[in-house]
């Protein structure tokens, strides 16, 4: 059987999306989740971007083994060098570096000629050669260039060093039919092409990520990139679960291998959507809470019969439980344990206790806590303990005929309570105006949404409110911005609560200070 090399890029393509930003701590976390799902290559990040990517990568490439770790560069031998410094103690590194090949980004964006990106392609892989034996080339914009320039440009690559090609559909054009053909077009045209893993990396803007991946998989490649969940940019990546479990469901007909253990991708899943802020959609393939859901009653009467006349996956096989521990407010911390481990959640002591008290407080609203809760519960809280300097004690808003609505707000403060209200547009509006005033803080709200993530009228609802400091001086949108949520049954009070976790992030990561009434009396009072 054929081999075929997994390569995740969460970390560096699908960091990349609007909005998610992650520290060290919370790659290293991920990391080692990839390697328990069994992936071949972790891209880790982009070294020359940032000290903190660049710290990230050499944390990953120090603690993570068993996996190869990867660091991006341009073709420039300044990233070069931070990836080489990046992965110093990696015990298995890469660097995968490339340019830009299509005609547009050539003349558009590089404004160089086609000799001088193959030259400057050339020397890239050269240069990398220096510090590590594995190097990758990638082709930005592949799909979308000519076809004897990228002969050329592949050809020389391999000479100078190159180990594994890159074949992206950057911006996600091509077809299945179109993108396989152009595998079997390199492999059938280009000599050096035996010599190393050609892998497969699409973008999903026209919605065929997966099925442009698995036809160049079938065209020949041997290593398939994407990330867990699909996020990335614009319209995402090519999701890696559903690559690995179409494969896996026709493996008799792919005749390939992988290194995967599927049981560890429900957990993997869970784990990337809780880390980045980014909820699974309930209609994900493979991942989505209602994928292996049955509301039809044709579809319970077949399931009850024969679950394989509807399922074509067993939740099982991917880390979901099929039974169902029922759970209501007379379980006890041991049960619920068992019911999170199940889920694929591994919580220490400290984390138990937290949600515990969440869940009961759930528990005595509702019949029974069910696994959407339970999953949301342990979402709706911070990732990493972190030390919050503002908590939200109590809200009561109102609102009703002509008059604006009004929230009232009680904060802690480092340490001390103040209260304070505001009028707003909503409720919702009202809470945030209070929440600022009584911070003292200016932030922008670049986004806010709600959405009930439980069925029935006693539903949780999530929110998302995206912040910013204020006076950003025309940065780019999503620059970075911090993204708090906050779960809970009252929804004015989840977005408030969400307001809160996003100030508390910005907060710790020194970007703005709090200035407490009493703080703002006192500066008042010097004439401030």
């Amino acid at each position: 059987m054929r081999r075929l090399y997994v390569f995740d890029t969460t970390l560096r393509d699908g960091e990349q999306s609007l909005g998610i930003t992650l520290n060290a701590d919370q790659k290293l976390e991920i990391a080692r989740q990839l390697v328990r799902l069994g992936v071949d290559v972790i891209e880790a990040g982009f070294p020359a971007s940032s000290p903190g990517d660049l710290e990230a990568v050499r944390r990953i490439g120090a603690e993570v083994k068993g996996v190869a770790v990867c660091a991006l560069s341009r073709a420039v031998r300044s990233d070069i060098d931070a990836c080489a410094e990046a992965l110093k103690t990696a015990e298995s590194p890469r660097i995968h570096t490339g340019i830009a090949t299509s005609p547009i980004h050539m003349e558009r964006k590089l404004r160089k000629t086609p000799e001088q990106v193959l030259e400057m392609a050339v020397d890239a892989v050269r240069y990398a050669k220096r510090f590590v034996s594995d190097v990758e080339f990638y082709a930005e914009d592949a799909f979308r260039s000519d076809r004897e320039f990228l002969r050329r440009v592949f050809a020389e690559v391999i000479k100078a060093g190159a180990t594994v090609i890159n074949i992206p559909d950057t911006v996600g054009y091509a077809s299945p039919w179109e993108y396989g053909e152009l595998i079997s077009w390199c492999l059938e045209n280009i000599e050096e092409m035996d010599r190393v893993t050609i892998s497969v990396h699409c973008h999903n803007d026209l919605g065929m990520a997966t099925a442009n991946s698995l036809a160049g998989i079938r065209a020949g490649a041997t290593q398939v990139e994407g990330t867990i969940n699909g996020i990335g940019e614009r319209a995402g990546n090519t999701a890696l679960e559903e690559v690995i479990m179409a494969i896996y469901s026709h493996r008799e007909s792919y005749g390939i291998e992988m290194g995967i253990n599927i049981k560890e991708i429900a957990r993997t899943s869970q784990l990337v959507s809780m880390v980045t802020g980014v909820p699974v959609p309930p209609f994900k393939a493979i991942v989505g809470s209602n994928a292996y859901s049955h509301a039809s009653g044709i579809h319970q009467d077949g399931v009850l019969k024969d679950r394989s006349t509807y399922e074509i996956i067993k939740p099982e096989d991917v880390g979901f439980a099929s039974n169902r521990i029922v759970l209501t407010n007379r379980s006890g911390r041991h049960a619920l344990k068992a019911k999170l481990a199940e889920m694929g959640y591994a919580l220490s002591p400290e984390e138990i206790d937290s949600v515990y008290k969440k869940f009961l407080e759930v528990a005595d609203a509702k019949s029974h806590v069910t696994d959407e809760d339970l999953a949301a519960i342990v979402q709706g809280k911070p990732v990493h303990v972190r030390e919050e300097r503002v908590k939200l004690k109590s809200l009561q808003a109102s609102t009703g005929g002509v008059v604006s609505a009004s929230a009232v707000v009680v904060l802690e403060i480092d340490g001390a309570a103040y209260e304070d209200g505001a009028t707003g547009a909503g409720p919702v509006d009202a809470a945030f105006r209070a929440i600022r005033r009584l911070c003292g803080v200016d932030v922008e709200l670049v986004d806010y949404s709600l959405r009930a993530i439980t069925s029935g009228a006693d539903a949780l609802g999530e929110a998302v409110a995206r912040l910013a400091p204020g006076g950003r001086n025309g940065s780019a949108a999503g620059a970075g911005d911090v993204v708090g949520r906050g779960v809970d049954r009252d929804v004015i009070k989840a977005s408030a609560l969400a307001f809160v976790d996003a100030v508390n992030k910005l907060l710790a990561a020194g970007r703005i200070d709090v200035a407490p009434p009493a703080a703002q009396a006192e500066a008042a009072g010097r004439g401030v």
